[in-house]
């Protein structure tokens, strides 16, 4: 039976945090003979993150990796808080939520990985992919029952937006 404890803070969220890699990617990386390194990213998701932003939700994206294929793709679905390259994502999402005033509680955190750990910890609600390492699924009071790249952003996004009201808006918008 699946623990519903975590829906309990779905109406406090205002801001989503997201890892790139295993998260928003299914973790894979595809290499090029020129050593370009190619990731693929869910429709979904895509289309979930730019419902987050017109309904006025806070969304930001930190990761360990600097592909700019994935900032232009952030980028081209509203998203304006990228931080890419981070080594530090404690560091990373203090900055972000002090220059925007957000509170921990207020923030759902997607990661998969051990360099998510530290932050999953400080946030509201700490959530993953279905395929996240243990130690994460450990911490995490949510875990999708989709897996990272396949719809587990949409998921978490869907669940929030729909707990408060927000998921049935204007889906005459065009979408990417």
């Amino acid at each position: 039976m699946e623990d519903k404890s975590y829906k309990e803070h779905l109406n406090h969220i205002t801001t989503f945090i997201f890892d790139v890699d295993g998260v928003l990617t299914d973790g894979t990386i595809a290499l090029t003979t020129s050593g370009e390194m190619l990731r693929t990213m869910h429709t979904k998701d895509g289309f979930a993150l730019k419902t987050a932003l017109q309904a006025g939700y806070n969304v930001c994206v930190i990761s360990g990796g600097s592909n700019e294929g994935v900032r232009l793709r952030l980028r081209g679905l509203g998203v304006t808080d990228i931080y890419l390259g981070s080594h530090n994502k404690i560091e990373q999402m203090n900055e972000y939520l002090d220059n925007n005033k957000i509170k921990l509680e207020n923030v759902l955190y997607m990661g998969d990985d051990i360099p998510d750990y530290p932050v999953m910890k400080l946030v509201g609600l700490p959530t993953c992919p279905q395929d996240a390492v243990q130690e994460i699924k450990a911490i995490s009071k949510y875990v999708s029952h989709k897996k990272g790249g396949l719809g587990c952003v949409r998921d978490v996004i869907e669940q929030v937006l729909k707990v408060q009201g927000k998921w049935n808006g204007n889906f005459d918008a065009k979408y990417d």
